[in-house]
């Protein structure tokens, strides 16, 4: 039996852009506020390394204008460069047109930082939804071959409750496109989410684990896991939030890093792009032209990142 090789997916975005600090934080004052992403990028960078595993990062385009160098390093470590907006606005709330020019300055910052081709996306909050099918149509148009957006389940804030639990090719007006949904299994006929963000902080690490074989051994499936690197910061300032906000965003960060290192260790994982052309021979994804990247090693992440 081949091993299933999982997605591995980052998020790059600073502890302040989250979706639910909105009303706090105003855009126009995000340069105020300490960058702390780089470091925490680099940690979950050094442990991919380690590890021998290349992934997915969906970047801000916002962080690929105000620090490209961070980008270029990522990128030249082997990892696959996505974009994950360029102001982190939920999808629903905008029109086609805002959509597509944040897309365009997204894809023109973070091609400009790193080199590479932008053929991925995801969008902030999972916020593709049955209210916003409509930017399926808009990626197509734009050339983005797979999206990485639409959860399938039930949440107050994303979600599509009976979408495909599985990587699929999507077939809209405007052409054809992968999407990519983060995982899930289900139980007892419920869809739950499992392995990312604050699913992975809040449940115990077993629980994790026995969800991603059963994905792997019993469906035959790979698991989608995403993170952030404010994740791994359990010293990020906080900000002044209360109840469930304040629960789902700071729970359990300390634990972050070392149930990361456990993942890496239990399972195999890889981009987005190598999981799909595993599953789904005829998966076309890589732009003439551009050499499949190699994997970083712990020595390439020392010279990307100037320790030696």
């Amino acid at each position: 039996m081949i091993r299933i090789l999982n997605a591995l997916t980052v998020d790059v975005e600073e502890y302040f852009q989250v979706s639910a600090f909105d009303h706090l934080v105003p855009r126009a004052a995000w340069d105020r506020f300490e960058s702390r992403v780089e470091r925490s990028t680099d940690r979950i960078l050094e442990m991919l390394a380690e590890a021998n595993v290349r992934g997915t990062f969906f970047v801000l385009g916002w962080l690929a204008r105000k620090n490209p160098a961070l980008v270029r390093r990522i990128a030249s470590l082997g990892h696959e460069i996505g974009s994950h907006s360029f102001k982190h606005r939920l999808v629903y709330e905008l029109t086609p047109a805002e959509f597509r020019r944040d897309l365009q300055e997204a894809r023109e910052a973070i091609e400009d930082a790193c080199g590479q081709s932008v053929m991925s996306f995801r969008a902030p909050s999972f916020s593709i939804t049955a209210r916003s099918e409509w930017a399926l149509d808009v990626l197509i148009e734009e050339g983005y071959a797979y999206d990485s957006s639409i959860f399938p389940i039930r949440h107050d804030r994303y979600g599509m409750s009976g979408a495909p639990r599985h990587a699929h090719l999507m077939t809209r007006a405007a052409g054809s496109i992968w999407e990519v949904p983060p995982s899930t299994v289900q139980i007892a006929g419920a869809t739950l989410p499992v392995a990312g963000g604050g699913y992975f902080r809040l449940l115990p690490y077993e629980l994790t684990r026995r969800a991603i074989g059963r994905l792997n051994d019993l469906e035959q499936r790979p698991a989608i896991v995403y993170l952030h690197p404010w994740e791994l910061d359990p010293d990020q300032p906080r900000m002044p939030v209360t109840g469930l906000t304040r629960f789902r965003h700071y729970v359990n960060l300390g634990r972050t890093e070392r149930r990361l290192r456990q993942l890496l260790a239990d399972f195999s994982f890889g981009p987005i792009s190598s999981v799909l052309v595993q599953q789904f021979a005829d998966a076309k994804l890589q732009p003439a032209g551009v050499a499949p990247a190699k994997a970083a090693s712990a020595t390439s992440y020392r010279v990307a990142s100037g320790i030696v």
